[in-house]
């Protein structure tokens, strides 16, 4: 797929004019009588978490430059939030205080060394700010250059932010020290460790680490033994160190709704024969082990009125025994039988691709691109075309058989449209399921809907002050989610100009989005290497995972909707068990930023494509197959991890020079995947 244009600003001709919809009165879907969620609940997640460190964003830093902060109002004042790091005692002993607790900890039985040494990190980043707070620059700067060698590798991009504050009015100019007299960084601790460190910083009488440990720290005390240095290398490594064990009791309802029934009738060719009265049997669908859909009721899914969410039209209804009907003759997936790829290059592409989507029916591909611009293509023979101005419109008999394809204009069809209307990057697209409408967010703050029959701007959607990363439409349409620079998600209904809820309490930009398969909860990712599962009824956060040592960009939820899988700026995908709140598996092989995810249809198999030109194939079924989480795993978050993933891995598949930026499988399970050629 090929081809270049001009770049397009808001003053262009043909940007296409934002629709005047009066508010509950724009572009919900035809016929379908919406209740709506109460608007404006704020989630009731607080923003305490640990010192947030002045951060990049790595997704397109050459476009935005996140140097300043993200003005919020209602900010306490910056003196009294930083004045937290007054104090009086002597900055020529801040580097005899660390040194001694290191080498009591290096000291210290194996078991309970792992556990203490979590430690080094925020402490060293806390008596250094202290220090530059009370202006004893020379002390600061000899403490870093010392200590800081010692911490983490993970903990390096911080370290250089750091290294930068070296005056009080660095720190009274940073927005990210605002959070730091009421933040707590979280760290999970065995009793008998807990105590082993109390005694002896009362025995050394270090009342300078002491105060720091109660005032900015968080000790999350568990009874049992002392964790491995696995295990905590596993959970470790957010802005906001672990997760309180508290976040992640919530009940989480993760099954699936009841499918509607349908009588779907069968074509020639699904036909196995005749029963004794001569009527034809129906072919029975495969069971599917991980991730099918089912008639029955699940005992994990939430109430089917739980969220008011959008009647099926006929069309929608036809589109589904359709779905079916591909699900009859779909591939069973397995180590045995992998699926083909079939991946789409973006070639010629100055302007710069920078998110792609295809429909679930995988008859259209979408592409947004740096120079602003939004391209549609058809995939299929049928091309694109758009509905007939109204004069014409007025021509046909309403009463015919095929009137849906006479609204069509033939003069219009080709394979390509083009959508004017951002002024910045695109950076995230999405098709509704019912292939009407398309999202699209961009670098000025906008959400846009456009019309797939008319091929314009519906509706703009203002909320956001800064880019927005990402959207995505709900699985039952109707709702949406976006996430962007100023570390919130929104939700939003098609016909509501405001968001009906913003979810608040990342540290950092909200990277990528994600809708669980029932419609009841969002996933989302951010630059503060944490995930949160959100509830969409209340807003609640009711998941906070943490483990990735970078930047989130990629999330899947498993088709059971049990399991969750992300992938970051480290290479690693992580899998998680969203009932339990636990992670539960661990997949390394790429080299670089898992931009893509997909679990396929049936749930057997996880692919996962990267900036390392590579897309690879996981066993999913083996990765989850006997997991057992009793009352101690589960209150401590102890989880053994498979030692080597590559037994998980089913195979690798190299790209001729194009890094991997959307995966898809089709209802029948081909592997479509996407990217854009690059030469370097």
């Amino acid at each position: 797929i090929g081809g270049s244009a001009a770049t397009v600003s808001s003053s262009s001709p043909g940007v296409a004019a934002v629709a005047a919809v009066p508010p509950g009165k724009g572009v919900a879907r035809a016929g379908a009588a919406v209740p709506h969620l109460t608007s404006g609940v704020v989630s009731h997640c607080t923003f305490a978490s640990s010192f947030r460190l002045s951060y990049k964003f790595l997704l397109y830093a050459n476009t935005f430059a996140v140097g300043g902060g993200v003005v919020v109002e209602d900010q306490p004042d910056v003196s009294a939030v930083l004045s937290a790091y007054n104090q009086q005692g002597d900055p020529t002993l801040y580097e005899e205080y660390y040194s001694g607790l290191k080498h009591f900890i290096e000291c210290s039985l194996d078991c309970h060394r792992a556990e203490l040494s979590q430690l080094f990190y925020p402490l060293f980043v806390h008596m250094y700010l202290e220090l530059v707070y009370n202006q004893h620059e020379s002390e600061a700067k000899s403490f870093f250059e010392r200590f800081h060698g010692d911490q983490e590798c993970y903990y390096q991009d911080d370290l250089r932010v750091l290294s930068s504050l070296t005056k009080k009015e660095h720190m009274k100019g940073n927005e990210t020290m605002l959070d730091f007299r009421t933040s707590k960084f979280v760290l999970r601790i065995s009793r008998d460790s807990y105590q082993l460190l109390k005694r002896h910083l009362q025995e050394k009488q270090n009342n300078q680490i002491w105060n720091i440990v109660q005032e900015h720290l968080y000790i999350d005390i568990f009874d049992g033994m002392p964790r491995s240095k696995q295990q905590i290398d596993a959970m470790v490594g957010s802005l906001a160190g672990e997760a309180k064990r508290e976040a992640n009791k919530a009940k989480v309802f993760f099954g699936l709704l009841k499918e509607p029934e349908f009588d779907v009738p069968l074509d020639d060719e699904d036909e196995e024969g005749e029963n004794e009265e001569g009527k034809p049997k129906k072919k029975k669908p495969k069971k599917d082990s991980v991730g099918s859909k089912s008639k029955k009721q699940d005992p994990n899914a939430p109430p089917q009125n739980r969220i008011p969410l959008p009647e099926l039209k006929d069309s929608d209804k036809l589109d589904k025994v359709m779905n079916m009907k591909e699900a009859a003759r779909r591939v069973r997936l397995g180590p045995e039988c992998l699926p083909s790829i079939c991946f789409y290059t973006f070639l010629n592409a100055y302007q710069g691709l920078t998110a792609v989507d295809i429909t679930d029916d995988s008859s259209m591909i979408v592409g947004g691109f740096a120079d602003s611009t939004v391209r549609v293509w058809s995939v299929t023979p049928k091309k694109l075309r758009s509905v007939k101005t109204a004069a014409d419109l007025s021509l046909i008999d309403k009463e015919s058989d095929d009137v849906l394809e006479r609204i069509m204009d033939e003069k219009t069809a080709s394979e390509l449209k083009i959508l004017y209307g951002h002024s910045g990057p695109v950076y995230g697209t999405s098709f509704s399921p019912d292939r009407n409408y398309l999202l699209s967010c961009s670098e000025d703050g906008t959400v846009r809907l456009w019309s797939l029959q008319t091929f314009t701007c519906l509706v703009g959607y203002k909320g956001h002050n800064y880019p927005v990363w990402d959207t995505q439409f709900s699985p039952y349409g109707y709702y949406f989610v976006s996430g962007g620079h100023d570390r919130v998600a929104r939700l939003w209904a098609t016909d509501h100009y405001q968001p009906l809820r913003i979810f608040a309490g990342h540290l950092a930009d909200v990277t990528c989005t994600r809708f669980h398969p029932n419609s009841n909860y969002i996933a989302t990712g951010s630059a503060d290497r944490t995930i949160r599962l959100w509830d969409v009824l209340n807003g609640n956060c009711v998941r906070i995972f943490t483990g990735h040592k970078g930047p989130i960009h990629s999330l899947a939820f498993s088709p059971n909707g049990r399991f969750l899988a992300t992938g970051a700026t480290d290479g690693r995908v992580l899998l998680w068990d969203i009932g339990h709140g636990l992670m539960v598996g661990e997949l390394k092989g790429h080299t670089d930023t898992i931009y893509a995810l997909r679990f396929s249809r049936d749930g057997e198999i996880l692919a996962s494509g990267s900036m390392d030109n590579t897309v690879r194939l996981w066993d999913a079924v083996k990765a989850f197959e006997d997991l057992e989480t009793d009352d101690f795993t589960t209150a401590t978050g102890h989880i053994n991890l498979p030692e080597n993933s590559q037994d998980l891995l089913l195979g690798t598949y190299m790209t001729k020079s194009t890094p991997v930026v959307h995966l898809h499988f089709t209802r029948r399970n081909l592997l479509l995947a996407a990217g854009a050629y690059s030469s370097q």
